[in-house]
Formats: structure tokens, sequence, C-alpha cells
């Protein structure tokens, strides 16, 4: 062999080996959508997680994943408000014990994201805007929410579960 293929032969390694590493630390992707019935629409009230005889069909805003669970380690969440008149963002919310309703600080309409276990956000999105969030997750259950006033009691989260 000469010098011009065995250089060849080199550069074909590292770019085999380049590409077989790109996919062992690839992020899992989720494609969230932040969702409403309009600003027309009255919000509803009472949705929260974790409430007691909860019925989401009477929600009037929400947050739709998409895989809704992904293996623990690097994950990317592109989300889109997907609202033709209303500001959302997406925070992901660890859920240390998921039987338990987020502390909710009602004169505000809002999770108390520090005592949540906030993970990370994709802060206020005009309507028709996206954002993006790279975050690092452990095993376990998580809430995505939107944390405008009223809007996560208004029904505006979903459950994620990152696996092992």
């Amino acid at each position: 062999m000469n010098i011009l293929q065995k250089n060849l032969v080199r550069l074909a390694l590292l770019a085999a080996l380049c590409v077989s590493s790109t996919a062992v630390f690839a992020a899992t992707v989720v494609n969230v959508t932040l969702w409403d019935k309009g600003s027309a629409t009255p919000m509803g009230m009472g949705m929260a997680y974790a409430t007691p005889g909860l019925d989401m069909s009477k929600a009037t805003m929400g947050i739709k994943a998409a895989p809704a669970t992904a293996l623990a380690g690097v994950v990317t969440f592109h989300v889109t408000n997907s609202s033709t008149d209303t500001i959302h963002e997406m925070i992901v919310m660890y859920l240390a014990d998921p039987t338990q309703p987020l502390p909710y600080v009602t004169a505000d309409q809002k999770v108390d994201e520090d005592k949540a276990g906030d993970k990370g956000e994709v802060s206020e999105l005009d309507p028709g805007a996206t954002g993006t969030l790279t975050v690092n997750l452990k095993p376990g259950k998580y809430l995505l929410i939107c944390n405008v006033a009223g809007h996560y009691a208004a029904g505006m989260w979903t459950e994620f579960d990152v696996t092992k």
C-alpha cells in the first residue's frame, strides 16, 4: 500500500469511530407541543397533577410529549407553542414522590419551582415560537408543566417517564 492508500484507510477508520461514538452519546429527542383552546375559552381550574377525581377531558390547555418516555441520560426537548394568542413555557419537574401534588402557591396561581424539583425550562414562548432544552435526566417520573399563572391548574402538564 502506498502512503495515500494508508492515509485513506486511517481516515475511513477515524470516520467510523466518530460515527459510532456519536450514536452512543446521542440524546433522546422529545417533541413537545404546548396547546390551548384559545384565549376566548374560559380557563379551567382544578386540574393540577394528583388532584382527586381528575377529568382531563375538561382541560382548556395542555402539553403533549412524543415520545412520553426516554432512557436515562441526555434528553433534548424540542418545544413548540402551538397557541395563536397565548404565551406558554415548559418546565421539567422531577417527582420525588409521584403520589403527591407539586407544591402550589395559590395566591400566585403557580407551582413553587424551587421546592418542586425544577430540572430546566424553556421560558415563556410567544405564540408560534419554538425553543430547545437539553438536560441529563436520571430514571424516575417527571412532569412537564407550564407555570405561567393559572396554566398548570388548567391542566397544562403531562407525565414523562425516564427509564434505565
